[in-house]
């Protein structure tokens, strides 16, 4: 039979059970009692109206945010940085073409603000790797760089005197190098790292294959040529070698070494004859400052018409009238001196110090000499890179077409700077899930 006996608080208000049809009856799922046991039959309760909904979207951003969530292990500091980085630079970047008749600001814009989505999602990706994957990784990103700097080599585009792109459908460009810095960090952290039992510090045997194997993308980058990324890939490899641990007289020798390769490229007339000039023009840039000195002191009379505020966005004079070469590229730092002015420049130089900075921190807190090395070269990579673009622009080091950190257009810096990013929030997260 049916009874109500599991309502107790509606008999005792109502003296009776609910009728058919009333509100508490729609409420309510009567039971049947069949020799001592309860089961529910016909009636199911009301509609929860959207509880259950709720409770999923609680329950998903509780997966999300909770304590265990990889998103609250993530060093948001770091990741402000780069965006408020990137947002400058799509700005300027914006400002530089809308002003300097390069065809139309749109596409720029456009390709710009794709760069910096896919960079993203990029980063987002290398952020949630398990820590260890980065070991495995690094084999297959120095073997993709080569085949890139090899395919460059072969077929690719001669800009500003390099051969270092390769031109794709629809307008992109790949630049292999930019990833050869990444692959050079991870295999040198990858052997420098692995310190056998017993040991304080890596053999000479392993700093001499860490060397061999990095000098496959060193010697494919000086073919192309490209200074600029020659002199980064070797501070890349001497900082990591110090940085190890090795004894100093073996980093001595290093360093000796590496000067005598220095005196030989030289000697040896081994550079190209627009680096040669290049060097000439930052050693006396007023020897011909309509010709080879001419990209350096346009930026420098840019930066200093700036003033303390600058001129505003879309109102650089020099900038708009194109008299800085390459000014959404190489020189996107005269960009901000104009028409920003030192404000703005100071705004750019704090930002990167603040990843320069996180970037230290994490790798002084990493748990184990690869994570250590991951974050130490990266460290080297952006705040060398920063060093010799805005010095160039400024006139105190020679023009080599390294673009900015996150700020200058492009696709593969843009790329490879974000995947770094990447990485360093997987040493953090390694970090806090350990500590």
């Amino acid at each position: 039979m049916t009874s109500w006996r599991s309502f107790p608080d509606v008999a005792s208000r109502r003296g009776a059970p609910p009728v058919p049809g009333s509100s508490a009856y729609r409420g309510l799922a009567p039971v049947r009692l069949d020799g001592g046991s309860a089961r529910r039959i016909g009636f199911r309760s009301g509609p929860d109206f959207g509880g259950g909904r709720r409770r999923r979207i609680r329950r998903f951003l509780q997966q999300l945010f909770g304590a265990g969530s990889p998103l609250r292990q993530l060093d948001w500091i770091l990741l402000g940085a780069v965006l408020a980085l990137s947002l400058v630079g799509t700005l300027l970047v914006w400002s530089a073409t809308a002003t300097s008749g390069l065809n139309s600001s749109d596409p720029f814009l456009t390709k710009q603000l794709l760069n910096v989505a896919i960079g993203l999602a990029l980063m987002a990706g290398v952020s949630m790797l398990d820590y260890r994957q980065l070991r495995m990784y690094a084999p297959v990103v120095l073997a993709l760089s080569c085949l890139g700097l090899l395919v460059v080599l072969v077929g690719g585009h001669v800009v500003n005197g390099a051969k270092s792109w390769i031109f794709l459908p629809g307008g992109f460009q790949i630049e292999p190098s930019e990833y050869a810095k990444l692959s050079i960090i991870l295999v040198g952290a990858t052997i420098l790292g692995s310190i056998r039992q017993g040991d304080t510090r890596p053999r000479l045997r392993s700093v001499a294959i860490m060397l061999g194997i990095c000098l496959v993308p060193l010697v494919l980058v000086v073919a192309e040529p490209d200074l600029g990324v020659v002199m980064l890939m070797l501070a890349l490899i001497i900082g990591l070698i110090a940085l190890s641990g090795i004894r100093l007289y073996w980093l001595g020798g290093l360093v000796a070494a590496g000067a005598l390769g220095v005196v030989a490229v030289v000697k040896l007339h081994l550079l190209k004859a627009y680096q040669v000039s290049r060097l000439t023009a930052f050693l006396n840039p007023s020897a011909d400052p309509r010709g080879t000195g001419y990209s350096a002191y346009q930026s420098k009379i840019a930066i200093a018409s700036g003033g303390w505020t600058g001129q505003g966005l879309f109102h650089g004079q020099l900038i708009a009238g194109g008299f800085v070469p390459e000014a959404h590229t190489d020189f996107i730092f005269s960009v901000a001196g104009e028409e920003t002015g030192f404000a703005g420049c100071l705004v750019i130089i704090v930002l990167l110090a603040i990843v320069l900075l996180r970037t230290i921190r994490i790798a002084a807190r990493a748990d184990d000499q690869f994570g250590m090395l991951v974050a130490s070269g990266i460290a080297i990579w952006f705040a060398v890179q920063s060093f010799i673009n805005i010095g160039m622009t400024i006139g105190i080091m020679p023009v080599t077409g390294l673009p900015l950190p996150f700020v200058s257009y492009g696709g593969s810096a843009i790329f490879a700077d974000m995947i770094a990013i990447g990485a360093l929030q997987t040493v953090y997260r390694h970090r806090s899930v350990f500590s």
